[in-house]
């Protein structure tokens, strides 16, 4: 059953005098600001709930983001004056504990911080109040620690096991600075808890269903969309439908794109992107959408349902909050081509039963108006 918590009309403008009225100076922490994706997306909802927020960051790059954040009061730390540090700030992960407790939140009633990279082991007044939105602890550190030690050079193995238990040390320490945390999805609320010892809310980040429609033709194309990188699995996609013979478009590039397009058959189209217009019709226009990714939430089958259609969904991660089994989508068990292929072969016995206004429906929970109301509630 859907189960949608609607905000009453004239709720959120109340919430809000609400959280102004307490919180007259408020200041946004992000990890970096070098390009738009949705955890900069979710800094723009917060800037438009609190158009006088300052914010801080390690490095930023004005040129990659959005005018709403660009506009904006951006103060960095001492990793933007380093060599490279607007390409490399990865980097100087281990400088990152120094130079978050290097900035100075003296005067402001309200911090939060937006946690993915280190963001939350910032100082602040006695007084204040810290909110911490988190899209992941740290991956470098916990669950994808031994993935990334791997694919570094000599040198970096060589010394990755000290600095980044200290690092770890670290991490677990500063998440007593918190007062409060919020997880993106049910799925990095259990990280959070594993990591750091702390309680959470869950508040799904915003994705703006407005900007989707349904549309009246369905094509006979699968579609697959996203970095062609390996942790988001377009290589099962790719290898079912060789497999399969059915069509696929896949749209996306990366460092797998090469590979993928020597794999890819005749009946596998790989696209490097689209713009925004063209990425909306194929959405709405797909016979059902692959996510083979466990991400930490994921917008694109929230988008994907947004526009009318069904989503086969790897069954782990975000994709357990947004996708319901047998109504707006069907799950694979296993990141395998056998397990994706019988997802196929379910999905089209049971297409013909689909209704896209439940996934439109279910959709509408992740709206930014959700958000607002989940962030506001939780400062009162």
């Amino acid at each position: 059953m859907l189960n949608l918590r609607p905000v009453a009309e004239g709720e959120d403008d109340a919430l809000l005098g609400l959280v102004r009225q307490k919180f007259r100076r408020v200041a946004i922490v992000h990890y970096w600001l070098v390009t738009m994706r949705g955890g900069e997306r979710v800094i723009e909802r917060l800037l438009s709930m609190f158009p006088e927020a300052d914010i801080f960051t390690h490095v930023y790059d004005p040129s990659r983001v959005s005018h709403a954040i660009a506009s904006r009061k951006v103060t960095t730390s001492f990793i933007q004056k380093l060599p490279g540090a607007r390409r490399h700030y990865q980097k100087y992960l281990p400088l990152m504990p120094l130079a978050l407790e290097q900035m100075d939140l003296r005067g402001y009633d309200l911090v939060i911080s937006s946690e993915s990279g280190p963001a939350k082991g910032v100082i602040t007044d006695p007084d204040a109040t810290h909110l911490c939105y988190v899209h992941s602890p740290m991956r470098y550190l916990w669950d994808h620690y031994h993935q990334y030690r791997d694919t570094a050079g000599a040198l970096n193995r060589a010394v990755m096991p000290y600095l980044f238990h200290k690092l770890r040390t670290w991490d677990v320490a500063s998440a007593s600075r918190v007062d409060r945390y919020i997880a993106n999805s049910h799925f990095i609320q259990r990280r959070i808890a594993r990591a750091w010892r702390v309680p959470s809310t869950v508040v799904h980040p915003p994705v703006d269903v407005s900007l989707f429609d349904r549309s009246e033709t369905v094509e006979d194309s699968y579609l697959w969309v996203g970095q062609l990188v390996p942790y988001k699995r377009p290589d099962l996609a790719v290898e079912a439908f060789n497999r399969l013979g059915l069509p696929l478009t896949v749209v996306g590039d990366g460092p797998m794109a090469a590979g993928l397009r020597r794999a890819a058959r005749p009946n596998v189209t790989i696209v490097p992107r689209l713009d925004f217009t063209s990425l909306r019709r194929v959405y709405a226009r797909c016979r059902g959408f692959l996510f083979t990714a466990e991400e930490d939430f994921g917008i694109a089958p929230v988008e994907v349902m947004a526009s009318g259609r069904p989503v086969i969904a790897y069954r782990k991660g975000g994709a357990l909050d947004t996708v319901i089994d047998g109504q707006t989508g069907i799950f694979f068990d296993d990141q395998t081509v056998a397990s994706l292929m019988d997802a196929v072969s379910r999905f089209e016995d049971w297409l013909s039963g689909f209704e896209p206004e439940l996934a439109m429906l279910q959709a509408s929970r992740f709206a930014p108006s959700v958000f607002d109301a989940g962030i506001l509630r939780s400062l009162l």
